[in-house]
């Protein structure tokens, strides 16, 4: 559990932290486009207004900034003649560059039909002037570039800056849960000592009732007090057990299982307890499946599964209890009928400890209420996961473990 929790700290900070950096970069690189492209747009604006006192850009003589985005522009100009086609180059302020590039720069800017766009690296513009209609390029390439570099260079920067807080958080997440974890281990260690404590004065009273039916005789007093003790006595046992099983170093023994055999054994005598209760139990298992586990922990998660299927099925039912390979490992299944559909909420509570669906989970079926909770503590001590579905109808319900 405590693994679990420090694993789920983990993930939370970190996707938060993603999202952030992430919102954060594409804020910068969108913010860092627009005014790239206002700029080369502004540019393109003043050179489109034609030659003014022998040079092109009288309105950016406006204000310095412009002045200077002219001067520092490069660009050329093609005039058009009355059907479109290239008449006339001005490259008098185009870096150098090759003829035959320019030329397919243009017959691409021509092809597309539209009046202005990128088209290489260049931003271009049909404009009307004095002398005719004229194609302006504008040379885009170095603000394009920068505009590539700080896209690459803030998405590393992300990336890099994403895993250092993965390292981080990793190394400092069991300080962050420490108090919940000093808490879980208070809970467990409370658990722990109050059922051997409860132990002792459970002794007693099941000794005294011993001795008090042999002088007084059985009688519905004495016997009722011994079921009580019997159900207390198993309660404080499986608490301490599942308390056990939550502890991060929990002590299993790891030996080669005959799985199939196992599977078979345990719940071939659940076979005779759902006839006995009107009910009708197939039991299909795969063989040569062997895991690597603890036998009495596996025992007992088949066991619960069996259990619980055979106890909540309706009278009637056809119980499908499944143990399989498949692509993803090997499961155990077990189906059976509902005497009433589970809404979502249910059976997303199925494996607390203690819950009980009030039509299908009554305490006249018995039990302790903490199965499942056991059930998937072994589970997941083994490598696995168990997990619970309900039919469409919400006429059958199925569980899955997989080791």
């Amino acid at each position: 559990m405590i693994r679990g929790i420090r694993r789920r700290f983990i993930r939370i900070a970190l996707a938060v932290l993603a999202l952030a950096m992430v919102l954060v970069t594409g804020i910068v690189n969108v913010a860092n486009w627009v005014n790239v492209r206002s700029e080369l747009y502004e540019t393109m604006e003043a050179l489109s207004q034609g030659p003014g006192n022998g040079q092109f850009g009288r309105k950016g003589g406006r204000n310095r900034h412009m002045r200077n985005m002219l001067d520092e522009s490069r660009y050329f100009t093609v005039r058009l003649d009355e059907s479109g086609e290239p008449a006339f180059w001005d490259r008098t302020r185009m870096a150098d560059g090759d003829e035959a590039e320019v030329d397919a720069i243009v017959a691409e800017a021509l092809a597309t039909g539209r009046e202005s766009g990128f088209c290489q690296d260049h931003l271009f513009n049909i404009c009307e002037q004095r002398d005719g209609r004229v194609m302006i390029f504008l040379n885009c390439e170095t603000k394009l570039t920068r505009v590539r570099r700080l896209a690459l260079i803030s998405a590393a920067a992300c990336v890099g800056c994403i895993l250092l807080a993965w390292l981080l958080v990793a190394l400092f997440s069991r300080r962050a849960i420490k108090p919940l974890v000093e808490n879980a281990v208070m809970q467990k260690q409370f658990i722990t000592d109050a059922g051997h404590e409860l132990k002792t004065p459970l002794t007693v009273i099941a000794a005294n009732m011993d001795v008090l039916a042999l002088e007084t005789g059985e009688n519905e007093w004495v016997q009722s007090t011994k079921k009580q003790v019997a159900n207390l006595r198993g309660l404080v046992n499986e608490l301490i057990y599942l308390s056990r099983l939550d502890e991060e170093d929990a002590k299993l023994r790891h030996e080669d299982v005959d799985l199939s055999k196992l599977a078979r054994e345990v719940a071939e005598p659940f076979v005779g307890m759902a006839e006995f209760a009107g009910k009708s139990m197939a039991v299909e298992v795969e063989d040569g499946i062997r895991v690597t586990g603890d036998v009495a922990a596996l025992h007992r998660l088949v066991s619960i599964l069996c259990d619980n299927a055979v106890k909540y099925a309706p009278e009637g039912d056809a119980i499908a209890v499944a143990f399989k390979r498949d692509r993803r490992g090997v499961a155990l299944t077990t189906e059976n009928g509902l005497a009433a559909p589970m809404g979502p909420e249910a059976l997303a509570h199925l494996f607390d400890r203690f819950y009980r669906v009030d039509e299908s989970r009554s305490k006249l079926s018995g039990g302790y209420g903490i199965g499942l909770s056991v059930a998937r503590a072994i589970a997941e001590k083994h490598g696995g996961r168990l997990t619970v579905r309900q039919s469409d109808d919400g006429r059958r319900i199925r569980f899955t473990c997989r080791l």
